[in-house]
């Protein structure tokens, strides 16, 4: 039987997972984390859903090595891709996963037109064509691959003129064909909320999962009586270079932590 103590694993392609764990740590303070970047394989978004699938495996396996109580895949392409062989794999372990918010904008459009910017893995998945049957019958969704923008919120590049530019270039058709409601379908996009919101109209809402999937997390903890009631930590690993998520880790985190290097 797993420990209260014991810590959550929560990983994504990179650094945009931290947008899910800033919302884990602000409703679950005693829950101990750890987050990995599997920052030397991003983004998952251009790869295929088999090599997703191998990457979500050894990410798994070192978790449990860890003791993790529970699993948060905080990608919306790595839950497209590898959380069902994940619960396959661990039937016992707590896996919550991410997926665009398709029944929240449905259920928000006035206009009856949904935007979705995501990933190209993101969008082309089954899982997502599922959503779409299921919760957007009744409503417009025109979908925008934004390929280049994930590489930037890894830099911390969240408001240069570039970062500016590719945005509109991908809104503003949305915009013109009477999107009010826009999904931001990968765990990096709510670092550039701020940005969107200045771009956009003020009538447009924007919509992401991080606050549901924290809820879920406190919910299923407190179903299998496994909440921390202690002293927080956090450790943060990365596959890729540990320097250069440091760097970054006082812009999206809020602070700096020591980085580990994940060398799987």
């Amino acid at each position: 039987m797993a420990d209260c103590a014991a810590p959550v694993g929560v990983f994504d392609s990179g650094v945009g997972g931290l947008s899910v764990l800033r919302e884990i740590r602000q409703r679950l303070p005693h829950e101990s984390l750890l987050y990995l970047a599997d920052s030397a394989h991003v983004p998952y978004g251009e790869k295929s859903p088999d090599y997703i699938r191998e990457r979500c495996r050894v990410i798994a396996d070192f978790f449990v090595e860890k003791g993790a109580k529970a699993l948060v895949v905080a990608c919306n392409t790595a839950t497209a891709a590898g959380v069902t062989e994940l619960r396959e794999l661990y039937p016992r372990l707590p896996i919550i996963a991410m997926e665009p918010a398709v029944k929240p904008a449905a259920q928000a459009t006035r206009s009856g037109v949904v935007g979705v910017l995501a990933t190209t893995g993101t969008l082309k998945s089954a899982r997502f064509a599922a959503l779409l049957d299921r919760f957007a019958a009744d409503v417009r969704v025109i979908t925008q691959p934004c390929p280049g923008l994930v590489e930037r919120i890894e830099a911390g590049d969240l408001n240069s003129a570039e970062t500016r530019a590719m945005l509109m270039a991908w809104v503003g058709p949305l915009l013109a064909q009477g999107c009010d409601t826009l999904i931001l379908g990968c765990t990096h996009y709510p670092f550039i909320r701020p940005l969107l919101s200045e771009l956009l109209p003020g009538t447009v809402r924007l919509i992401d999962t991080g606050a549901a999937v924290a809820r879920h997390l406190r919910d299923l903890l407190a179903e299998r009586h496994l909440l921390a009631s202690g002293v927080a930590s956090e450790r943060f690993y990365c596959s890729g270079d540990p320097r250069r998520m440091a760097s970054v880790l006082p812009i999206l985190w809020g602070e700096n932590a020591k980085v580990e290097f994940f060398p799987r």
